[in-house]
């Protein structure tokens, strides 16, 4: 049987090839969280591939089974033969982590599956909540459950704004497979409906949709800025900190994201996260 620093190890490990952004952000936590940290960014990078492993929404929603089936304590046979599943286990009882915030996470990310349409603002918000927000106030349930509570606010406004911005970064991925992210209540407001917005042809309408999914993300980030984080679970907020430059970009480039990527290069997220920390803010 695999020892819970070895799984932890082998966790890092895979975190490394799956979410290179939240590695680092491990790396720059405390050396005794980066176990359980990675255990839970791995979970996350799990789920978030999983559209990318299948062909079908049913296998996805299988794969995503065997978690909520782990979580709520129907494991099918030892863990041990899955050090990923090992190690978030280990982390869940050593921080008493919510276990049906995961398993909400889970539900959540079944939407991905499928290429049904964000209905409303609402239903993003309420998406990125139990997805990118639920990850970031995990990570600092991690890191000081105490400070972890009194940032609840800030992470939800943090999560939405980095998912609007994994959202633009991944839009060309997502027009082919067919997802639109995008609410169609701002699709609406800009004369598209999700057939118009996939077809790609109507440049200065998909631009002004654009335009205003990321200044939601920037209006959702203003607002995390505004708490002043605890430098105890600062290291969950790292990644947000990519967000801005991205949000900027999508809003200046319009309809073009769909044709070139916004991400920047490694090195350059490397450094805005490195200087978050320094500078202790997002």
């Amino acid at each position: 049987m695999a020892d819970p620093k070895t799984n932890q190890d082998i966790s890092l490990a895979m975190l490394r090839d799956t979410d290179r952004d939240r590695y680092l952000a491990c790396l720059l936590s405390p050396e005794d969280k980066r176990g359980a940290l990675a255990a839970l960014y791995a979970f996350n990078a799990e789920l978030a591939r999983i559209r990318d492993l299948v062909h079908e929404p049913l296998p996805g929603e299988i794969r995503m089974q065997y978690w909520r089936d782990l979580l709520e304590g129907n494991a099918h046979g030892s863990t041990d033969a899955n050090p990923l599943a090992a190690a978030l286990l280990s982390a869940v009882e050593m921080y008493r982590l919510p276990r049906q915030t995961l398993v909400h996470m889970i539900e959540a990310r079944i939407f991905d599956l499928y290429d049904d349409p964000m209905e409303s603002r609402t239903s993003l918000e309420g998406y990125a909540g139990e997805t990118a927000s639920a990850l970031i106030q995990l990570a600092g349930l991690i890191l000081s459950p105490e400070e972890a509570m009194k940032s609840a606010d800030a992470a939800g406004h943090a999560g939405v704004a980095q998912a609007i911005s994994g959202m633009l970064l991944l839009m060309p991925l997502h027009q082919r497979r067919g997802q639109v992210y995008i609410p169609l209540e701002i699709l609406s407001a800009t004369g598209l409906d999700r057939e118009t917005f996939l077809a790609g042809s109507d440049k200065p309408r998909i631009s002004a949709a654009i335009e205003a999914f990321a200044g939601l993300g920037r209006d959702h980030l203003a607002k995390a800025r505004a708490s002043v984080l605890p430098a105890s679970v600062l290291p969950a907020f790292l990644p947000v900190a990519l967000a801005e430059p991205v949000l900027i970009k999508a809003q200046k480039r319009g309809a073009a994201i769909l044709e070139a990527s916004l991400q920047e290069p490694q090195w350059r997220r490397q450094m805005r996260m490195a200087f978050a920390g320094m500078r202790k803010k997002i």
